[in-house]
């Protein structure tokens, strides 16, 4: 069966985060001042073949492990179902 995986990966806290200190301050430029800190990660999609619900998440959690997150500094989290 074809799955598809919504995997999001952030920094860990505490790690620093150039892109999202740009990001906040580009926008208190334009005129939002209540933004008090940004922090950006990555959004990815990834469509797989696996023999069920288990199966797929498994996979998936072995692919962050291995090469989607940087276990020291990210954390990830994912949701997996059936692809439309």
């Amino acid at each position: 069966m074809t799955m598809l995986a919504r995997i999001h990966v952030t920094l860990k806290p505490g790690v620093n985060d150039p892109p999202g200190l740009a990001i906040a301050g580009g926008l208190r430029r334009l005129g939002f001042a209540g933004v008090e800190e940004v922090r950006a990660g990555r959004y990815l999609e990834v469509r797989l073949e696996a023999a069920g619900q288990q199966e797929a998440e498994r996979q998936v959690d072995e692919m962050c492990r291995r090469l989607l997150a940087n276990p020291v500094i990210e954390t990830y989290r994912f949701e997996v179902a059936e692809a439309p």
